[in-house]
């Protein structure tokens, strides 16, 4: 299906960080895939499973609020002059705590947390096909710490998100004992 302009642009951003996501995780053993820096540090898989996690979140809304606007006759066309997005509030001070819903677990295997990311970001091509067949802009949910965010933001969301996980990721191999295999 072909996108619209903005709705193609934020399908690129999002594909392209996620190359760079899996491209890290690629290749690891189960035990880098399994070591923390410390006791508080998430592993590298806890990270790709957190991003998983928040990546079927996003999705599932998607579905919620397009259900729930269609149900009560207010869902509306994508417009064909909506070049581009509202940009994205600015991100919270700080690290932040993951609600429970989207919080990892430990111990994966590596090679199912990776299938699963890419079979998760393959349903994702269908919210996003969704997401540029509608007016995104009513369709809104509140973010814990953001506030207000209408259904194009939560994909940028998504997209920033992993940007900012692929740098703990980084940050968590070039970490002092890092294993070597």
């Amino acid at each position: 299906m072909a996108l619209p302009s903005a709705v193609e642009a934020l399908w690129s951003e999002l594909q392209a960080v996620r190359e760079k996501v899996v491209k890290e995780a690629e290749g690891l053993s189960q035990g880098q895939a399994d070591w923390r820096p410390s006791d508080t540090d998430w592993s590298v898989g806890e990270i790709l499973h957190h991003l998983t996690l928040a990546e079927i979140n996003t999705g599932k809304l998607t579905s919620k609020l397009v259900k729930e606007a269609d149900a009560a006759g207010k869902l509306a066309p994508y417009p064909t002059d909506l070049r581009a997005f509202t940009p994205m509030p600015p991100p919270a001070p700080g690290p932040m705590e993951a609600p429970p819903v989207v919080r990892p677990e430990k111990g994966h295997p590596i090679a199912q947390l990776l299938a699963d990311m890419k079979a998760t970001r393959e349903r994702s091509r269908q919210s996003i096909e969704r997401l540029g067949s509608v007016d995104p802009r009513p369709l809104t949910w509140k973010h814990f710490s953001l506030g207000e965010l209408n259904l194009a933001q939560w994909w940028m969301l998504q997209a920033r998100h992993d940007g900012d996980h692929l740098q703990q990721l980084r940050a968590v191999k070039a970490s002092r004992g890092f294993p070597g295999a």
